[in-house]
C-alpha cells in the first residue's frame, strides 16, 4: 500500500506541469485526530498522513474530482491484561489504525481569482480501514469497507499564478459496516500543502 500511495504522488508531482488551467491538484501533510471508534482504540493524534486531490473547474468556482487521503494512527499500551474476543492475554499492546478515504468530491469556491480563496465541498465514497492490534507472538487484523462522507472546509491563499498554499479541515466519517469492524470509523483532519492550477 505504501508503494502505490507514494506512487500516486510522485506521479502527481511529474504532471503537474501539464494540467491545464482549468484543473487544481492539491497534495498536503494531514494531520488526524481520531473519534467516536477509532478514539476508543487508539487516543492519540496521527502525525502520519498524506492526502491528495484533483479536481477540475466546471464553473469558475466549482471543481468536481477526487480526494484520496492516507492517515496511520498508532498507539503503545503498557503492560496490561487485555480482553480480545473472550480471550484474556497479558502484556504490553501496539495499536496501529490505518484509514485510505476514496471519494468523489464537490468544492465550492467562495472568491476564485482573489488571493485568499475560501472554499467549502463534500465528499462520497469509501473509507478503507485496517485495525491491527500486536501483542506478544499474536497480530489481531481487522478490516472493513465503510461507505463514507467527507465534508470540507478551508482556503487557498495564492503565492503566484499557478501555486496556492492550501489549508483544509476534513470530517471523514465512515457508516458502520462489515462483521470485522462493525462501528463507525471517523476522524478529523488537517491539511497544509499545495494546490497547482490557475483559476
Amino acid at each position: 500500500m505504501k508503494k502505490i500511495l507514494l506512487a500516486a504522488c510522485a506521479l502527481s508531482l511529474c504532471t503537474v506541469g501539464i494540467l491545464n488551467a482549468q484543473s487544481l491538484t492539491s497534495v498536503t501533510y494531514s494531520i488526524a485526530f481520531p473519534t467516536g471508534d477509532v478514539s476508543d482504540f487508539v487516543g492519540k493524534t496521527s502525525f502520519r498522513g498524506i492526502s491528495f486531490d484533483y479536481h477540475r473547474l466546471v464553473q469558475p468556482n466549482i471543481g468536481v474530482g477526487v480526494s484520496f487521503a492516507w492517515n496511520v494512527f498508532y498507539q503503545e499500551k503498557g503492560y496490561d491484561t487485555y480482553t480480545v474476543d473472550n480471550a484474556s492475554l497479558s502484556g504490553k499492546q501496539w495499536r496501529y489504525s490505518n484509514h485510505v478515504p476514496m471519494f468523489a468530491s464537490v468544492n465550492y469556491y467562495l472568491k476564485p481569482g482573489e488571493q485568499i480563496n475560501p472554499f467549502v465541498g463534500m465528499g462520497i465514497g469509501t473509507i478503507y480501514s485496517r485495525r491491527n492490534t500486536d501483542m506478544n507472538l499474536y497480530t489481531i487484523r481487522q478490516e472493513a469497507w465503510n461507505f463514507g462522507l467527507q465534508p470540507t472546509i478551508g482556503f487557498l491563499y495564492r503565492g503566484s499564478d499557478e501555486t496556492s498554499v492550501h489549508v483544509s479541515a476534513r470530517y471523514n466519517y465512515g457508516f458502520k459496516a462489515g462483521s470485522e469492524l462493525q462501528e463507525a470509523q471517523s476522524y478529523i483532519s488537517l491539511n497544509l500543502g499545495f494546490t497547482f492550477g490557475r483559476m
